[in-house]
């Protein structure tokens, strides 16, 4: 199965070296059971996730005024232990928005390219975990099985090309940024151990300068240098 069929809910966070950050952002929620919850910013580094702040919910809303370790880092927002969604943090206000049926960051065009991406990525695996329900629809309106399993077979390989071509295409347009390598780890932190199918190989292949010298990317692909050359053995 491709790495790509993985899902972006998860978001790991990564950073760039830079000039520090003084945080303005503003939150809200409309969701009850969160209030007087401990929401944590976290960013990757050296090999960890490091707290870089955090706030209470109170009365649905909260604030983060702290300083990030650079001017523009790529953070996840963790309710207590859990990661619940990316947040690209950089030198200017912000508003993050954390409802039933929306959890976005506005206030800088690197969110806006984040949370378009995350949109699209989202309704491609809605449509892929769909299929299974259609296929029990279809059963029970009398289709032949096997028909059944060749076209939803196709529309999952279709699925699964196009969620390729988005992932990949996002990461190559944002391999200068932060946006780029924090997708990358993202796609690569959910495989069992670090390793280079077809799809990164040519990714790694066309990389910036920029994003190989990421000290996650650069770490990963040495890792994963490592596991093939003793597979070859």
């Amino acid at each position: 199965m491709s790495i790509f069929h993985y899902t972006l809910l998860l978001f790991i966070v990564f950073s760039l070296t830079g000039c520090r950050a003084h945080m303005d952002i503003q939150g809200s929620t409309t969701i009850p059971q969160l209030e007087d919850r401990m929401l944590y910013l976290r960013v990757y580094k050296d090999g960890d996730l490091a707290v870089i702040d955090s706030t209470r919910i109170i009365h649905g809303k909260f604030q983060f005024t702290g300083e990030a370790q650079d001017s523009t880092v790529m953070a996840n927002l963790f309710l207590g232990d859990e990661s619940i969604m990316p947040v690209v943090i950089e030198d200017c206000p912000l508003t993050i928005t954390v409802n039933e049926n929306e959890r976005r960051v506005t206030g800088s065009a690197l969110n806006d390219t984040l949370f378009a991406f995350i949109k699209r990525k989202t309704a491609l695996d809605a449509q892929m975990a769909d299929l299974p329900h259609r296929e029990s629809r279809m059963i029970l309106e009398g289709r032949d099985h096997d028909e059944i399993i060749a076209e939803l077979n196709q529309e999952a390989a279709a699925l699964q090309a196009q969620d390729e071509r988005l992932v990949m295409g996002f990461i190559k347009a944002n391999m200068d940024n932060v946006l780029g390598p924090g997708v990358f780890m993202i796609v690569t932190s959910n495989l069992p151990y670090p390793m280079l199918d077809p799809s990164l190989e040519e990714l790694i292949t066309l990389a910036s300068p920029h994003f190989l010298a990421d000290p996650y990317v650069r770490e990963f692909v040495k890792k994963a240098r490592e596991n093939m050359e003793r597979q070859e053995e």
